[in-house]
């Protein structure tokens, strides 16, 4: 199970952050806060610097400035405490190349202790379209297939975070209605998800709040939001 958190502190909370390379910042610095039971996306132009922000937020990349917390403690991405903590999707494949489908999601089940691991596999497979291709390895798999044996490995295991980088990229338009659908049922049960998305309507349905990256880094609604990436 996911460590209990600080209950002082939010789920995940920056301080004039800022993320970029060599000490020079990309976008604007970010002051924000994350609870359970919300959904917050970032969004903006190619090139602003969206997954940049979202590695430095989850971890995954040193700060230029400022302090990102994880249950009110700096974000280390090899603890054990962020490793059951925090369920991630990045932008770029990583697999196994010689474990199966099946293989992939079962270790992930197993290794954070799912009841019925072989039941839960089981379940991931039908929910994102994985049940013909159990048997496959990763470089006999479509780029969708890809993509979606990464979000089942999220879906799989328990979380308190999850951070999702474009997690619509690859997906047909019924996958991403059903991807927005099992986002707000693990948010509605008190998780919290940070996600950089491109898609106005995926948008709409996942996220309760929604960060305009750029120059300046600010937050707006989610229906503004929506308009300007429509427009």
């Amino acid at each position: 199970m996911p460590p209990s958190p600080n209950r002082s502190a939010p789920l995940l909370e920056s301080d004039a952050l800022a993320a970029g390379y060599a000490g020079t910042a990309v976008c604007g610095s970010l002051t924000v806060r994350l609870d359970g039971g919300e959904c917050l996306a970032l969004i903006g132009a190619n090139g602003t610097g969206k997954s940049t922000l979202i590695r430095t937020l989850s971890g995954r990349q040193a700060p230029v400035a400022g302090s990102v917390r994880l249950n009110g403690r700096p974000v280390a991405e090899g603890s054990l405490a962020y490793r059951r903590a925090v369920a991630a999707v990045p932008d770029e494949d990583a697999f196994f190349p010689s474990l199966t489908t099946g293989e992939h999601l079962l270790m992930t089940a197993r290794g954070h202790q799912v009841p019925d691991p072989d039941a839960a596999v089981g379940h991931e497979l039908e929910f994102f379209a994985l049940a013909g291709r159990r048997h496959a390895l990763p470089d006999e798999l479509s780029s969708g297939q890809r993509r979606r044996l990464l979000l089942a490995s999220a879906f799989i295991r328990p979380f308190s975070l999850m951070v999702l980088d474009e997690p619509e990229q690859r997906l047909d338009h019924g996958m991403r209605g059903r991807l927005a659908e099992r986002i707000r049922e693990r948010v509605d049960a008190g998780a919290a998800v940070l996600m950089a998305t491109h898609d106005a309507r995926f948008l709409a349905a996942a996220a309760d709040r929604c960060v305009l990256v750029g120059d300046e880094t600010v937050e707006v609604a989610p229906g503004q939001a929506a308009g300007m990436m429509s427009a």
